[in-house]
């Protein structure tokens, strides 16, 4: 494992529109799967991984996730008055999280199967990836809308639209960011940037991954958690 993160952000900005009714009155993050808020789900990825600095990215209903996260050892960031997407809330966030390659982390999915974060820390070679991102075999997706979002070539290297989605986990260097102007931007543009220099690559996941960013998803994940991983 070569220059690991010391550092993850995890995504817990987003307003959860696809969630309908269920965030009228709560952030995405707090709405519970198998009695365990999503986000704290993401949380238990991290300790399994080990001791690293936590940061997370707040907007939506910023109160009550502060209010979980804080006694947990996570430095919060509030975006305000607008939201700043993926790309944007990480480059907001940098002076917590430091110069330093380091994990991304959705807080919409659920894992069956290996830690994504020890998969990305063991397959890390920054001296070739400037991002290694977890990408999920169609086949082993449950509750996905998506029709792929990634081809995983030659040697890992990925390439736009093909049979993997991305499953939200990622090591990825931010020192790009600065080339990005705007407050407000998807990590998409500064995959664009590192796709054009062959730098973007992907890692197949074992288990299997449940999208948990609509209703539907919260009974799938809790069918798949009781499943036997195979």
């Amino acid at each position: 494992m070569r220059d690991c993160p010391e550092a993850v952000m995890l995504f817990a900005a987003g307003f959860g529109t696809r969630m309908k009714a269920l965030t009228k009155d709560r952030p995405k993050p707090l709405i519970a799967v198998a009695g365990e808020p999503l986000i704290g789900h993401a949380l238990a990825l991290v300790s399994a991984y080990g001791p690293i600095r936590k940061v997370a990215n707040l907007h939506y209903k910023p109160e009550p996730l502060a209010e979980y996260l804080e006694p947990r050892g996570v430095d919060v960031v509030v975006e305000t008055p607008e939201i700043l997407d993926t790309g944007g809330g990480l480059k907001n966030a940098l002076p917590l999280l430091g110069p330093h390659p380091v994990f991304t982390l959705n807080t919409d999915a659920i894992w069956a199967g290996p830690n994504p974060l020890g998969l990305l820390a063991e397959a890390w070679d920054p001296t070739v990836m400037d991002a290694l991102l977890i990408c999920v075999p169609l086949a082993r997706t449950v509750a996905s809308v998506s029709t792929g979002d990634f081809d995983v070539g030659q040697e890992g290297r990925l390439a736009r639209r093909g049979p993997w989605v991305y499953g939200g986990a990622q090591i990825i260097k931010t020192d790009r960011l600065g080339e990005i102007t705007g407050q407000c931007f998807s990590l998409n543009l500064l995959w664009d940037l590192m796709l054009a220099d062959g730098r973007l690559y992907g890692l197949s996941y074992p288990g299997k991954w449940c999208d948990v960013g609509h209703p539907e998803g919260i009974a799938a994940a809790e069918k798949m958690l009781g499943e036997p991983i195979v």
